[in-house]
C-alpha cells in the first residue's frame, strides 16, 4: 500500500509562507520606498503602470478560472453552442478596455519621462516643497574607474574615494564620466540609474530627502572587480555636512594628475580615500581623456579638426589630408615645442 502524500503536498505551501514572512521582516523595498523625491516619483511611476496592467490581467486570470470551471467535461448544465462564433459586445470590451489603457500608459509615461528626465535641473524637493529661489545644488563630479568611484567636489575642493555625501533637501548635480569602460552609477534611494562613459558626459539631478546612510552601486557589468565597485551615499544635516567636508580636508592627501593617474589603475574592493587637494582641471582632463603629460585634450583635437577642414579647399578636404593639415597647425601653435 502506497503512502499518503499529504505531508509533501504541503510542502510548497509552507516554503511560500516562510518567504513571506521573511519578506515580511524587511525594513522596506527601495525602490517603492525610497528616501529621495526623484526616485519616489519614478517608484510611483512603477506602481500606478502596474495597477493598470492589473486591470487587464486580474479578470483575464479570473475569466480563465472560471471557464474552465463551468466548461469542464463534468459539467452536464453547461451551455453548448457548436455555431457561435461573434459577440459585437464582447468585441467591443476585448478591443476598448486594452486600447483605453494603453493611451493612459502612454500619456503617463511620455510626461513622467520628461518631467524625470535626469538632465532636467529639479523644480521640487518634495511633493510639497517647490526648491526654494536662489538655491545652487551641490555639483559633484563622479569617474567610474575599475574598479571604484571617485567623487570630486570642486566647490569644496575635495575628492574621495568610494564615499559620497550631501546635505538633506539640497538639490544634487552629478556630472559623471569614466576612465576606461562604461559604468553605471546607481543609488536606488536618490534616483534612477544612469551610465558613466570614457569620453562623454552624462548629468543627473536628485535630492535626498531623509538622513541616513544609503547604499550605492555599479549596477553595470564593466569586469571582474565590478561586484565590489560599492560605496555608502550619507544623508547629512548641514551642520553634519559641514563636519564631513572638514573631515576631508584635515585628513587628505592632494590628487594632482600624478596621483590620479595611480589611483586609475585597475584594483578591487578599495577602502575609502579622502583627497584634501583637487587639481582644478582634473576632472575636465579626465573627461577629454588628456590626464597624462604630452596628451592632445578630446576638444582640442576636435577643434583643430574643424579649422583643419576650414583651411582646406573644398575639393581637397579629405581624411587623407586631415593629420599633416592637424601638425601644421600645432607646429603654429607651439612653434617652440
Amino acid at each position: 500500500m502506497r503512502k499518503p502524500k499529504e505531508p509533501r503536498r504541503l510542502a510548497w505551501p509552507a516554503a511560500a509562507l516562510a518567504a513571506a514572512t521573511a519578506l515580511a521582516g524587511c525594513s522596506k523595498a527601495v525602490v517603492l520606498n525610497p528616501a529621495g523625491d526623484v526616485a519616489a516619483q519614478q517608484g510611483q511611476l512603477v506602481v500606478t503602470a502596474t495597477l493598470l496592467m492589473l486591470v487587464i490581467i486580474v479578470p483575464v486570470i479570473a475569466l480563465t478560472l472560471f471557464f474552465a470551471w463551468k466548461y469542464r467535461q463534468g459539467n452536464a448544465e453547461a451551455e453548448y453552442d457548436p455555431e457561435w462564433h461573434h459577440s459585437t459586445k464582447l468585441e467591443l470590451v476585448i478591443w476598448s478596455v486594452p486600447l483605453v489603457i494603453i493611451i493612459i500608459l502612454g500619456a503617463l509615461t511620455w510626461v513622467t519621462t520628461h518631467k524625470l528626465d535626469p538632465y532636467r535641473p529639479l523644480d521640487r524637493i518634495d511633493a510639497s516643497r517647490p526648491v526654494p529661489a536662489g538655491v545652487k545644488p551641490l555639483e559633484v563630479q563622479v569617474v567610474a574607474m575599475d574598479w571604484k568611484w571617485l567623487f570630486v567636489y570642486p566647490e569644496q575642493g575635495i575628492a574621495l574615494v568610494n564615499e559620497l555625501a550631501a546635505p538633506v533637501d539640497r538639490p544634487i548635480h552629478f556630472k559623471l564620466t569614466a576612465t576606461s569602460t562604461m559604468n553605471a552609477f546607481y543609488v536606488p534611494d536618490l534616483a534612477g540609474m544612469v551610465y558613466a562613459m570614457p569620453g562623454m558626459q552624462t548629468e543627473l539631478h536628485g535630492v535626498i530627502n531623509q538622513a541616513g546612510v544609503f547604499p550605492g552601486l555599479a549596477s553595470h557589468n564593466s569586469g571582474a572587480g565590478f561586484s565590489g565597485m560599492t560605496f555608502k551615499f550619507h544623508g547629512l544635516s548641514d551642520a553634519g555636512f559641514a563636519q564631513w567636508v572638514q573631515k576631508a580636508q584635515a585628513e587628505g592627501k592632494a590628487l594632482d594628475k600624478a596621483t590620479y593617474l595611480q589611483l586609475a589603475k585597475p584594483s578591487e574592493r578599495d577602502p575609502v580615500q579622502r583627497f584634501a587637494r583637487v587639481d582644478a582641471d582634473l576632472y575636465d582632463r579626465v573627461l577629454n581623456r588628456c590626464v597624462e603629460a604630452g596628451q592632445v585634450c578630446m576638444h582640442e583635437m576636435m577643434a583643430m579638426n574643424d579649422r583643419a577642414r576650414a583651411a582646406l579647399p573644398p575639393d581637397q578636404c579629405t581624411p587623407a589630408n586631415a593629420p599633416q593639415t592637424i601638425a601644421a597647425l600645432e607646429r603654429q601653435e607651439n612653434p617652440h615645442d
